[in-house]
């Protein structure tokens, strides 16, 4: 007879010692309070893993590791909205290592963090569990191009820098008009770039009305970026 053993909350707790051990633990001060932000520990190797078709079409390169200054802003905007995410279904796309995440479910926001990358599923579970986020994400890798996702169920969405490639734009937007709920936001935090400029009036032209919620220059590596929050809602038609 063939016995399958399954993973118990001992050999959990030795995988979660194990990766927390590996890592680099990052420190950022922001809804009163300091969060662990833990990420690969030799970033080197992990570029040096990577092979010719992690830069393909389906492209896997661990953009994932860093916290990006849009995610930075994205979180202190969450922040400042928690009377709005409270109680609310949310879904973070490119949730990366989980901070935004987090940060909206401890607000009291019902949370479903995507990704692309297991591996960065893996650190924002690991996240979560560090900084003692009572009411965890869920955790959902997923190519947003086909979501699996129930339509229209989300009161608000949110991602930070996924703009970053004009083919993104359509994917993203069919995303958003496939799981967004009536009435509800989409809020994106992007860099002021050339590339992501478009992707705003392809939103107008499909419906979406589109707003500069909030700006402010973030200071990274001895320089700023200037970072916009976009909010979007779609026009809803009413039919007679």
């Amino acid at each position: 007879m063939n016995s399958t053993s399954f993973p118990t909350r001992a050999d959990d707790a030795t995988r979660h010692a194990a990766l927390v051990a590996a890592a680099q633990c990052l420190r950022i001060n922001v809804a009163k309070r300091s969060w662990a932000v833990y990420r690969p520990g030799d970033l080197e190797a992990l570029w040096q893993q990577m092979g010719e078709a992690d830069f393909g079409p389906d492209e896997r390169i661990p953009y994932w590791v860093e916290l990006w200054p849009a995610s930075l802003l994205l979180v202190e905007w969450l922040d400042r909205c928690r009377d709005r995410i409270q109680g609310k279904s949310c879904l973070d796309v490119g949730c990366g290592l989980g901070l935004s995440a987090c940060l909206a479910a401890d607000a009291g926001a019902r949370v479903v963090g995507l990704d692309y990358i297991q591996d960065a599923l893996r650190y924002a579970r690991a996240n979560t569990r560090e900084n003692r986020v009572a009411f965890s994400p869920l955790w959902v890798q997923m190519d947003w191009r086909w979501p699996g996702l129930k339509p229209r169920c989300f009161d608000l969405i949110w991602g930070a820098d996924i703009f970053y490639e004009q083919r993104f734009a359509q994917p993203l937007m069919r995303l958003f008009e496939h799981v967004l709920a009536p009435g509800g936001r989409v809020w994106l935090a992007e860099p002021e770039r050339s590339v992501s400029t478009g992707a705003w009036e392809l939103l107008r032209e499909a419906g979406w009305e589109v707003r500069r919620a909030t700006r402010k220059a973030v200071p990274t590596e001895g320089y700023t970026v200037n970072i916009n929050i976009w909010e979007a809602q779609k026009n809803e038609v009413e039919h007679g």
